[in-house]
C-alpha cells in the first residue's frame, strides 16, 4: 500500500501547507508546471517525487524532468504527463499512447481545473488536480491525495488549500 499525494501547477510557488497535506504520503506526483528546480527540491526534501514538465518549465527543469511518464506502483500503471486533456477529449499529443496502451491511472495538470473521471471507453480513472499555485485563473488551491494498494485505487481525496492570490 502505497498513499499518494499529487499536485500539479505551483508555478514556483510554495505553501507550507504541503508539508503538512503531504506528511502521511509515501510519495509527491506533480504533473507539471513546476516553476523551478528550487521548488522542485523542496518537494524532494519531503518525500520520494516523481513529476514531468509543464508548458512553463524551462530547460533546467525540463531537463531534470520528462514530458511524460509511465510506470507502475502497487500494481496500478500509472501515465502522467502536463497536458492531456479529459475523456473523450484528451490532447493530440498523448491520445495515441493512451488508446494504444491505456493506464490504469492517468494523471495531467495544465487546465488548472480540479477533475476525476473514469473514462469507461478505457477503463482508466483520469485525475487533473486541479492548481495548487497561485498564478492562474482558478479560485481555489487544490491538492489531491490517493491510495494505492494492490491494483486498486482508493481513499482519494481533494484538499482545498486556500484561496488563489
Amino acid at each position: 500500500m502505497k498513499k499518494i499525494g499529487l499536485l500539479s501547477d505551483t508555478h514556483n510557488y510554495w505553501d507550507e501547507k504541503y508539508e503538512t497535506y503531504f506528511s502521511s504520503c509515501d510519495e509527491i506526483w506533480h504533473a507539471g508546471d513546476i516553476g523551478s528546480l528550487a521548488l522542485a527540491a523542496r518537494f524532494e526534501n519531503l518525500k520520494p517525487f516523481r513529476a514531468v514538465y509543464g508548458n512553463i518549465d524551462d530547460q533546467a527543469v525540463r531537463s531534470a524532468f520528462a514530458k511524460t511518464l509511465r510506470f507502475t506502483v502497487e500494481n496500478v500503471e500509472v501515465l502522467m504527463t502536463h497536458i492531456g486533456g479529459y475523456p473523450g477529449r484528451y490532447d493530440p499529443l498523448i491520445r495515441a499512447e493512451l488508446y494504444a496502451h491505456p493506464p490504469k491511472l492517468f494523471i495531467c495538470g495544465h487546465s488548472h481545473i480540479l477533475k476525476v473521471m473514469y473514462d469507461k471507453k478505457l477503463e482508466c480513472l483520469h485525475i487533473n488536480p486541479g492548481a495548487a499555485g497561485n498564478y492562474g485563473f482558478h479560485k481555489v488551491r487544490t491538492l489531491i491525495r490517493f491510495v494505492l494498494d494492490e491494483g486498486n485505487i482508493r481513499d482519494l481525496e481533494v484538499i482545498e488549500i486556500g484561496k488563489h492570490g
